[in-house]
């Protein structure tokens, strides 16, 4: 079962939320919330596995209180602005539910939730000898496709979809967040730069300043929280001079 955290500050939305959640087979609602405040003195003692959550709330909009997560679960907004629905995108939500929405529209969601909670299991119980250390699949084109891993030059978010760069020039957009992506990696090769760039490390020729360059000569950004990260990799490998 996947356990849920449910957070809306309008009652009867609530409400609705509680029900879908029981009516899913494959979810368990663990709590419900009425604000961020509350939510986050239950996660103090808890964890779930997703988190349902409205985005304008009165103490603290839901985006505001998934930022401030140090390790934060799967995420679902709902809301009735559609202008949230980039920036939901950009902090690797599952997925957004735009008010008012019907059963359907919430096991879409939920489906999407199921898929990534499985992957994430079985990128969790990975080892050294993991075939994803060498190759793994993704759903493209209504059919598997084989990625191998030393083939991959960086990986780019596109919304919802990500785009996996290959070296020849082939790429290979899949239905995937970024983050899973980068869970799914092995670490020691592959570093995440921007909130919509992985790279290979093994491909990168050139850092300076806010980007790095690949050996096909691609230009890639870094972010500043990132950067850090990415320095140090840097200066760990750099040969100074006396």
């Amino acid at each position: 079962m996947i356990t849920c955290l449910a957070i809306d500050d309008e009652p009867l939305a609530l409400k609705q939320l509680e029900n879908y959640i029981r009516k899913t087979p494959f979810l368990e609602l663990s709590a419900s919330c009425h604000s961020a405040s509350e939510a986050r003195t239950f996660l103090n003692d808890h964890s779930v596995d997703v988190i349902f959550t409205d985005i304008n709330m009165p103490d603290c909009s839901g985006l505001q209180f998934v930022k401030e997560l140090v390790n934060p679960p799967l995420v679902v907004f709902s809301t009735a602005y559609e202008e949230y629905a980039i920036e939901s995108f950009r902090i690797d939500a599952i997925d957004y539910l735009l008010k008012p929405y019907g059963y359907q529209d919430f096991l879409k969601a939920a489906m999407k939730v199921k898929q990534y909670h499985e992957w994430k299991l079985l990128s969790e119980d990975k080892n050294e000898s993991h075939p994803t250390d060498e190759y793994f699949f993704v759903r493209a084109d209504n059919k598997s496709v084989k990625i191998i891993v030393k083939e991959i030059v960086y990986v780019e978010a596109m919304s919802e979809y990500i785009r996996i760069h290959l070296k020849g020039g082939k790429s290979i957009m899949t239905f995937m967040s970024i983050k899973l992506m980068m869970d799914t990696l092995p670490q020691e090769h592959f570093m995440r730069i921007h909130r919509s760039h992985i790279v290979a490390l093994e491909e990168i020729t050139t850092f300076r300043r806010n980007e790095v360059e690949t050996k096909d000569g691609i230009v890639l950004p870094v972010s500043a929280s990132y950067k850090e990260e990415l320095q140090k990799y840097i200066d760990e490998k750099t040969i100074l001079r006396k």
